[in-house]
């Protein structure tokens, strides 16, 4: 088994192909994830607008699940690559166990929120009426049997560090195709289940995470040799713990500040109409075909960079910087077309769309993408700050972007101009943050990566 450990694919194998074979994998995933939160509301708005609102409007809170989740799982890849590119493979075992605790408390605050919090959470938009109702209804079901979710992500993390970004692909897969499949039996009543609706689409979701759990918890116990997981007479670790969040949790606040500003943007948006939050809503789901590919890239290029941070091998971490840099410009060019070209035809199409949404919808996501092609380069550099363990600098880009820019920008916009203009605020904010990111990275190649040695 030593032997086997001295040196994985990641030490050795060519960039371009290294980089390939550990983000197609997840980039395809992530495309079929992108792709069932689109079916999501395409047949939720079948049910009728409102319910598209109340999805919308419980977004937030899912983002929020996402945000401790990947950002845990985060801290956890960055340390295990690390530790297996140094060869410590006892305590890339423990950052896994631990990796695991840290998720399974994280569902349990959730489930107490799913219990507790969601009628507060949904009176802060929306008085009593079908909206509340039925997002209540959704919110409660994601977030009280968000383990799965949890369970999934820290998993997917673990075999993505050592380089089998295959089954995380396979995972993602089967829990997409389950939810894509369970959602109009559920949600419309078919085969002899009753009509549920919105909580149809809900249950679809949870059993969809569950899927994907089951599936990656049996590939790291049997297909991941280069961790145990085990947890036999397991205790916590507070150093392991702590290093964890060292790294992970600037990845949570940077993640949970989209929540936050999804919260934000909601409350602005509310003002004009529901119409407008329901087209904001869409947005969110349709950028997931542009956004995941190149989060996918991100999740190959992280590992990536920790191990031969690690093994100090310069020029493969700058290689990789390059390659993904070039790979993501060219995805979110394309996405910047397709936003362009044909904002009417998928409102319509897939959403079908009111005259009132369309007079929204189409300036709106023309406006949008216009951040597409910067947001391509700040995403990468984010990625490369959180394998070095600069996790910081990441949250202070995202501080930037989405707080102390886009919100403010987006009120004062919507306030003194008109909610076309309000669009505008997206890609204000992504220019900037482009350029603290660019400002950052210098510093970053002149200490950390510049010195090592190949």
């Amino acid at each position: 088994m030593q032997e086997q450990r001295k040196e994985n694919k990641m030490g050795v194998m060519p960039i371009p192909r290294l980089l390939m074979t550990m983000s197609l994998p997840i980039m395809a995933s992530m495309l079929i994830q992108a792709l069932y939160n689109v079916v999501d509301s395409i047949f939720v708005i079948r049910v009728s607008e409102d319910a598209l609102t109340a999805v919308s409007l419980a977004f937030p809170v899912q983002a929020m699940i996402i945000a401790i989740s990947v950002g845990t799982a985060v801290g956890v890849n960055a340390i295990l690559s690390r530790r297996l590119g140094e060869k410590n493979f006892e305590d890339a075992n423990l950052t896994a166990t631990n990796g695991v605790f840290l998720m399974v408390l994280s569902a349990a605050a959730f489930a107490l929120f799913g219990i507790f919090g969601v009628r507060p959470f949904f009176a802060a938009f929306v008085e009593e009426g079908s909206v509340m109702r039925m997002g209540m209804e959704y919110t409660s079901i994601v977030s009280i049997f968000s383990f799965g979710v949890f369970i999934s992500v820290v998993g997917e993390r673990l075999v993505q560090a050592t380089g089998n970004s295959i089954y995380s692909m396979i995972s993602q897969m089967a829990g997409a195709l389950t939810n894509i499949i369970l959602d109009p039996i559920l949600i419309f009543g078919l085969l002899g289940f009753p009509r549920m609706e919105v909580a149809g689409a809900a249950i679809a979701t949870v059993v969809g995470q569950f899927v994907s759990m089951f599936v990656i918890v049996w590939f790291n116990l049997k297909k991941n040799p280069e961790v145990d997981l085990s947890f036999k007479g397991f205790r916590p670790n507070g150093r392991i713990i702590v290093e964890i969040y060292r790294i992970g949790l600037p990845s949570i606040f940077m993640q949970a500040i989209g929540s936050v500003m999804t919260f934000g943007m909601n409350k602005i948006l509310i003002l004009f109409s529901q119409t407008a939050v329901s087209v904001f809503g869409i947005y969110f789901k349709l950028q997931s075909f542009i956004f995941m590919p190149i989060f996918g890239l991100n999740s190959g290029m992280i590992p990536i960079i920790g191990y031969n941070f690690g093994a100090r091998h310069r020029r493969r971490i700058t290689h990789t910087i390059q390659l993904g840099s070039l790979y993501a410009l060219a995805i979110m060019a394309a996405g910047t077309l397709i936003f362009h070209l044909c904002p009417g035809w998928i409102l319509d199409v897939l959403f079908d769309a009111s005259d009132h949404m369309l007079e929204i919808g189409v300036p709106a996501l023309r406006i949008i993408s216009i951040h597409f092609l910067p947001a391509a380069i700040s995403i990468v550099l984010s990625a490369s700050f959180q394998a070095l363990g600069k996790g910081t600098y990441s949250l202070i880009m995202s501080a930037c972007r989405q707080l102390l820019v886009l919100l403010p920008s987006a009120y004062l916009l919507g306030r003194f101009f008109s909610l076309n203009a309000l669009w505008l605020s997206f890609p204000i904010a992504e220019l900037a943050s482009l350029a603290i990111a660019v400002v950052l990275f210098r510093g970053v190649y002149r200490n950390e990566i510049k010195p090592l040695e190949d």
